[in-house]
């Protein structure tokens, strides 16, 4: 793989997290629950832990109550660990009142993200994004497991640390897949390497996944089925997701128990999907150029998924959201020719937040300015 030092803020996190892991700094690690800010965190995690194990917190949201990324809420339950430095990870690039608000209450900042600049970038003291301005980086399409990869690499590799990164590409080639990446330059190798280190893991969770979901073929459709869709089932336990403490568990014993579990979420949720994306067609308006539907039964951590499934079928621009008291939160899936970040900053106006990839982000907004939303995306597509 290419020099990760060529990723802007990559030397700088290197240099300021060793420094950290030398005086003993807390350090705290943001990141949502999805499969790839799991694997990123777990992969940070076991890095900082080589290094010296430094005192350090993880921390998922509540999608369902804070929304995706640094919250307010989230800062509020942690504001008892400052002074710390806040690594966010897969997330925090568009976060920028509340990384404001963070570095208000002592914390010093680092952002780790691979999701689309919203034209500017938040105050945070380091930022890790290859799709920033003067990144030098040879492939900018990694997941941010893939990126948190190459930062463990650079920081074993600084600190002369006998210790094989290598074992992380497990972790990395299920946020790759999971995140759909595109199967070119790094994520080849990501890919390649990691599906053949997946299959001989020593890792207990992945062990007792393998095992008790039947995983035989380990080609990337049973991967997805076996391995991804339960991760992404996990639900938290005191702001920790289920799926990190079945990745991160040394007992095998415990980690089959926790497999087992996670397998009948899994089932649960696909049924619960195919519901709602039944409940949704029902409510397509054909003669609309995209699809916008909302309902208060919907939950959040569902949309993303029920968004791809009627986006791949209608092959238009899909936006589906969980329709609140006051405010929703939704998911969006577009065609590779409109970019879907692009399409909500013409509208941002009437957002409270939004970001992702060009093909697949998401958006809260006030229920107040959702059939403004719609008309507004209606109006960019029309004029495209």
């Amino acid at each position: 793989m290419s020099n990760p030092f060529l990723i802007k803020g990559m030397r700088e996190t290197v240099e300021r997290l060793l420094g950290a892991v030398t005086k003993k700094e807390r350090i705290i690690i943001l990141t949502d629950a999805d499969p790839d800010g799991v694997t990123s965190a777990v992969i940070l995690k076991e890095a900082l832990e080589v290094l010296g194990n430094p005192p350090f917190f993880v921390y998922f949201p509540n999608i369902e109550k804070e929304g995706y990324g640094l919250s307010e809420t989230a800062l509020n339950f942690l504001k008892d660990k400052s002074p710390a430095l806040l690594m966010t990870l897969d997330c925090g690039i568009g976060n920028f009142r509340e990384i404001e608000l963070a570095k208000k209450n002592g914390f010093e900042v680092i952002v780790v993200d691979h999701h689309e600049i919203l034209g500017e970038l938040p105050r945070a003291s380091i930022i890790i994004d290859p799709k920033q301005e003067k990144d030098e980086s040879a492939f900018r399409e990694l997941c941010a497991a893939g990126l948190v990869y190459k930062l463990a690499r650079a920081l074993l590799f600084e600190a002369q640390v006998k210790f094989a990164p290598e074992r992380f590409l497990e972790l990395a080639v299920i946020a790759t897949l999971s995140d759909q990446m595109p199967r070119i330059g790094e994520n080849e190798k990501i890919l390649n390497d990691g599906l053949l280190s997946l299959k001989y893991t020593e890792r207990k969770g992945l062990k007792a996944l393998i095992e008790v979901s039947g995983l035989r073929e380990f080609d990337q459709n049973e991967i997805r089925e076996k391995i991804i869709s339960p991760l992404a089932s996990a639900g938290l336990k005191n702001h920790k997701s289920e799926a990190y403490l079945l990745l991160t568990e040394n007992s095998f014993e415990k980690s089959v128990k926790m497999a087992k579990a996670l397998l009948k979420k899994s089932k649960l949720r696909r049924e619960r999907v195919s519901q709602i994306f039944e409940e949704a067609e029902e409510r397509i308006d054909a003669s609309l150029p995209l699809v916008f539907l909302g309902d208060p039964g919907w939950p959040v951590t569902l949309v993303g998924t029920v968004a791809s499934k009627i986006h791949q079928k209608y092959k238009r621009p899909t936006f589906i959201f969980k329709k609140g008291k006051t405010k929703s939160r939704g998911s969006v899936r577009t065609p590779k020719e409109i970019n879907s970040v692009k399409m909500m900053a013409s509208c941002s106006s009437l957002l409270e937040t939004y970001g992702g990839h060009s093909q697949a982000s998401g958006f809260a907004i006030k229920n107040q300015n959702l059939e403004k939303f719609k008309e507004c995306l209606i109006n960019f597509l029309l004029s495209q």
